[in-house]
């Protein structure tokens, strides 16, 4: 750790969620379970609201684009007069991107909405890890911007962090992305970020638990690490990547 004296050696700090700040078992075994109990009276109670509306026209659009790519098991939108009928197919389609971990933004907005209402009335709380939550106060006391790049919507990234077993953490971020940036394996979402966030991507550092995304990050010219947690995947053997096991290291 950095003495009060010392300089970091980067300027800004962009984190993914899920097995970096947020164990994977929270997303998998609470927010997923979640976001499928609810889908279909959630649907049904706010069909009419713009939000739902624009995510079922994305999820329209993926799904046309699925079938016509002759997506295996891909699921069309029913093309219907009663929106019984449509949210049904809505559901299927939901049900059946969940089941093959799809990362499109049409469904992580429609799960953030849904997450949304589980904050709101206490029935959520987002775990993160200890250690993230003594870093992100020392890296907003050393004035260290911090952004969180996740497949998940910004909505849900927020909210996330606004209800943390930690409490609220929102006050030490700096900005939200996701997939509308573009992949998270792809290098030109890490320059588009840096640009984005007002500098250079050498001084930028990305941490995350997936060996792809580092490598984008990497090629792209930030520093890139990888953090190790319990539950977390298994990392390729020679990836060159230089391992952390806390946020904490980084100061």
């Amino acid at each position: 750790m950095a003495s009060p004296t010392q300089e970091l050696p980067y300027a800004a700090v962009v984190l993914d969620i899920e097995g970096t700040t947020t164990p994977v078992s929270f997303v998998y075994e609470v927010l997923f379970p979640f976001a499928r109990a609810h889908l279909a009276s959630f649907l049904e109670e706010h069909w009419q609201s713009e939000g739902v509306q624009s995510d079922v026209a994305a999820i329209r659009e993926d799904a046309e684009r699925d079938v016509a790519d002759q997506v295996a098991g891909a699921r069309p939108l029913a093309l219907s007069e009663d929106p019984a009928v449509v949210r049904r197919s809505v559901v299927e389609n939901v049900l059946w991107q969940m089941d093959n971990d799809r990362k499109t933004t049409g469904l992580k907005a429609l799960q953030g909405r849904i997450w949304q209402h589980g904050y709101a009335r206490g029935e959520l709380e987002a775990i993160v890890y200890e250690d993230v939550a003594r870093a992100l106060a020392a890296w907003s006391a050393a004035k260290v911007p911090v952004f969180i790049y996740s497949s998940g919507s910004v909505a849900a990234q927020m909210l996330l962090f606004a209800h943390t077993d930690y409490g609220d953490l929102s006050g030490c971020l700096s900005g939200y992305f996701d997939t509308t940036t573009g992949p998270k394996r792809e290098s030109a979402s890490y320059r588009t970020i840096a640009q984005v966030s007002g500098h250079n991507p050498g001084d930028v550092v990305f941490v995350t638990d997936v060996f792809e995304e580092a490598r984008a990050a990497r090629e792209a010219g930030m520093q890139a690490w990888l953090i190790v947690r319990a539950g977390n995947a298994p990392l390729p053997e020679g990836h060159g990547i230089a391992l952390i096991t806390s946020l904490e290291a980084l100061l």
